[in-house]
């Protein structure tokens, strides 16, 4: 049986010249603290920042276990016992339950209004080529700008004459038209980001355009209808120009109304606790939703950049 004998290396002569192999390996490179200043500073202002939006979201949630007169006592100290019986008297005394239930009928019928109007009207100005595409497309974009201002005595008499004051299916078609600009212009980018291939395939298949639109597309931009229909609903939770104006109706005030309504009276009867008590009822469904979707918030964000 043969050994085969690896030989052993012969050492290089003084003369002859010394490559890459023959030389040993150095300690590896340090890393290089390239702004690292620039970091500090922005994690610095980042945490600034949240303090400042935290701190009064926290002061507004334990004043609302506190009595009236803790509040005022010790407006920073945590309360001595929980006051539950102020989110009871908010909910019931001060009609909190009603007006909770005007804006979810409001916010609820116009969000899907809004996301079905919009997407189908992106999903033709992203998708087709017709006249006047880019003056329709422009025509969105102004209505981004324009003030609201300016429109509400206008509005007014449209409603008015229309039978629609003071009814909730009024409110929710001027919450349609008011969201759709911003609607049409965010999901009009993110269409545009969608692979063709695939409605082409779906054509090539018999399928028609309606079917290719809530079958494939549709699905498909998920993420983009959720980022779009968090930013709606944050700003038609917390809208209170137009209902003021076209909801002159007690009993069908949103939750904006009912706020200050609570607001108002309690320069006479002086129950702070249960104010910050609604303030906190009206807050938690806006950050609730955003915990459950930040995800895919981020996603539709990003979803046109990582194209």
């Amino acid at each position: 049986m043969k050994t085969t004998q690896t030989p052993a290396p012969v050492p290089a002569e003084s003369g002859a010249p010394v490559t890459k192999e023959d030389t040993p390996p150095g300690p590896p490179p340090k890393p290089k603290k390239e702004g690292t200043v620039l970091n500090v500073f922005s994690h610095g202002v980042l945490v600034i920042w949240a303090f400042m939006v935290v701190m009064p979201l926290l002061w507004a949630v334990m004043t609302s276990f506190k009595d009236d007169r803790s509040i005022f006592s010790s407006p920073w100290s945590l309360p001595d016992t929980l006051h539950f019986d102020n989110w009871s008297r908010a909910w019931t005394e001060a009609n909190m339950s009603d007006y909770f239930l005007n804006t979810v009928l409001v916010v609820g019928g116009s969000l899907v209004g809004t996301l079905v109007l919009g997407s189908m009207a992106a999903y033709v100005l992203a998708r087709f080529d017709f006249p006047g595409n880019r003056f329709i497309y422009f025509l969105f974009i102004g209505g981004m700008s324009f003030p609201i201002m300016l429109a509400l005595v206008p509005l007014f008499y449209v409603v008015n004459n229309m039978g629609l004051l003071n009814t909730i299916h009024g409110l929710i078609l001027v919450y349609i038209a008011y969201s759709l600009p911003f609607t049409v212009f965010f999901l009009t980018a993110f269409f545009r980001t969608l692979p063709t291939s695939i409605a082409e395939a779906a054509f090539v298949d018999g399928a028609s355009h309606s079917r290719t639109f809530f079958q494939i597309m549709l699905p498909m931009a998920k993420p983009g209808l959720i980022s779009v229909g968090i930013f709606n609903f944050l700003g038609q939770w917390n809208q209170y120009m137009l209902p003021t104006v076209l909801n002159t109706d007690p009993d069908k005030r949103v939750l904006t109304q009912g706020l200050v309504q609570l607001a108002v009276s309690q320069g006479y009867k002086g129950d702070w606790s249960g104010l910050f008590a609604g303030l906190v009822m009206a807050m938690l469904p806006v950050l609730a939703a955003y915990i459950v979707f930040q995800r895919q918030v981020v996603q539709g964000l990003t979803a046109g950049a990582l194209k």
